[in-house]
């Protein structure tokens, strides 16, 4: 099965885990192309090796911009901005970097990522509507949370908009194209689905309780050509205030479980899991606590690829750094760590003007069931002085989401052949040949919000 990566647990051999740090990937490359051809390599090993080229390709293209080329976009886009601040925010990991032939290499939106995490560079932005948007979108947030709170939720339905464009000239025109556009999932707070049009016909539409929900289509190579769907969901997002008091002493153990290659029990996060609950024994307390740690000691940062990541939760409880998924998964397996049931759902944030990808986390406490909790948003929130949203992302979510995932590492019906782009998540939609996967160069993903209405 394409979804059992459990072998990115394994450890690499010394020279090509030095190699890979130093981005010398010609080299490493060479070296891992021998030990795959040496008969004394274990099997298990060479799928890690195989791995390993799969998760390099995706470096330089994850990291584009040189020293010299960061600091002169920063000099244009922030006020007074100096050679020493890049070397601070370097150091400080707000500026991701990695080695690639062995010069510095910056994070592909790493000056959006400062933007959006740190508001004295916000307020220098040289264009005023940086700030702007992030004190709109404050607002926004806090307007619905309340409305929540007074009405104690809201049902809404949302129509939108998503396609793939493909243009290639690495593909034949004619060539069979196997694509996988996502679906809403039915389940949780989304009450129901319906795909409403496709542009194309459609081969197979997966039934609506499919962990990554698709529709897929086989068709023929256009240059240039798009595929889309219009497809529309109504949420029900009900307003809960959890109390520790009420917490019932008999709790479940599903979901509880690891899940590798990321949601293991390692000994780094079993310490961190026993330093940051203590001798709490009430599991909403201690997932609140969970939820503390991640939100108020670590810092947003946006990722590379997940799939050049072996180890998410340990990449981030190392680092305390890492976006919304890793966030998520983060506090999932800490809180499987600590006896609490969890579970992944993943989508877009579906503003009622705009759509983005986001991920989130789920966890269970009886008598409440399962509650969720929004690590990315509450840490906005938090590092933006809003207490009464920090709080609120600790068991509920606005409506405005549109789950497509309701497990992390799944696979797709009808499976892929290879490899996905994103191997844990599916937000955007994938594309294969009946011989390759498609680079990421080769097509384009978007979604747009074309209607929203709140529901009585």
């Amino acid at each position: 099965m394409l979804s059992d990566l459990s072998f990115l647990s394994f450890p690499l051999p010394p020279d090509v885990q030095r190699l890979f740090e130093a981005g010398d990937f010609a080299r490493m490359e060479r070296v891992i192309a021998r030990r795959l051809q040496d008969p004394r390599t274990p099997g298990c090993l060479a799928s890690r090796l195989r791995f390993q080229l799969e998760i390099a390709r995706e470096i330089p293209a994850a990291y584009p911009h040189t020293r010299s080329q960061l600091l002169a976009q920063l000099q244009e886009r922030v006020q007074g901005f100096t050679e020493d601040e890049l070397e601070t925010l370097r150091d400080d990991g707000t500026l991701d970097w990695r080695y690639i032939d062995g010069e510095v290499f910056f994070k592909d939106n790493c000056i959006s990522n400062l933007f959006k995490t740190r508001g004295e560079y916000a307020e220098r932005a040289v264009d005023p509507l940086v700030r702007e948007n992030a004190l709109r979108r404050s607002a926004m947030l806090n307007a619905v949370i309340s409305r929540m709170k007074a009405q104690g939720g809201i049902r809404a339905r949302f129509e939108l908009h998503e396609e793939m464009t493909v243009r290639s000239d690495r593909l034949a025109p004619g060539e069979t194209l196997r694509i996988h556009l996502p679906l809403p999932v039915v389940h949780a707070q989304v009450a129901s689905a319906a795909l409403l049009s496709t542009s194309h016909p459609a081969a197979y539409i997966a039934p609506e309780d499919e962990p990554h929900r698709t529709v897929y289509f086989e068709l023929p190579y256009e240059p240039g050509m798009r595929v889309s769907a219009e497809l529309s969901y109504e949420i029900d997002a009900r307003y809960l205030k959890p109390e520790a008091e009420a917490v019932l002493p008999e709790q479940p153990t599903f979901d509880t479980q690891e899940q590798p290659p990321h949601v293991v029990f390692t000994p780094y996060l079993r310490a961190l899991a026993k330093e940051i609950v203590g001798e709490e024994t009430n599991p909403l307390q201690k997932a609140r606590r969970i939820y503390d740690f991640i939100t108020t000691q670590a810092v947003y940062r946006f990722m590379p690829p997940y799939l050049t990541v072996t180890n998410i939760p340990e990449y981030f409880a190392s680092g305390l750094r890492g976006d919304c998924g890793v966030q998520a998964l983060t506090f999932i397996t800490l809180c499987r760590l600590c006896g609490i049931p969890a579970r992944w759902q993943a989508g877009l944030a579906t503003e009622p003007a705009s759509a983005g990808n986001h991920d989130w986390a789920r966890f269970y406490v009886a008598p409440y069931g399962w509650l969720f909790a929004d690590c990315s948003f509450g840490g906005s929130a938090y590092r933006a002085g809003e207490t009464e949203r920090w709080n609120f992302y600790f068991g509920n979510l606005e409506p405005w989401r549109l789950p497509l995932c309701s497990d992390f590492q799944q696979e797709f019906n009808p499976p892929r052949r290879f490899l996905r782009r994103d191997p844990y998540d599916n937000q955007n939609g994938e594309v294969e040949t009946l011989t390759r996967a498609l680079a990421r160069e080769e097509y384009d993903t978007g979604c747009r919000v074309v209607r929203y209405e709140e529901l009585s």
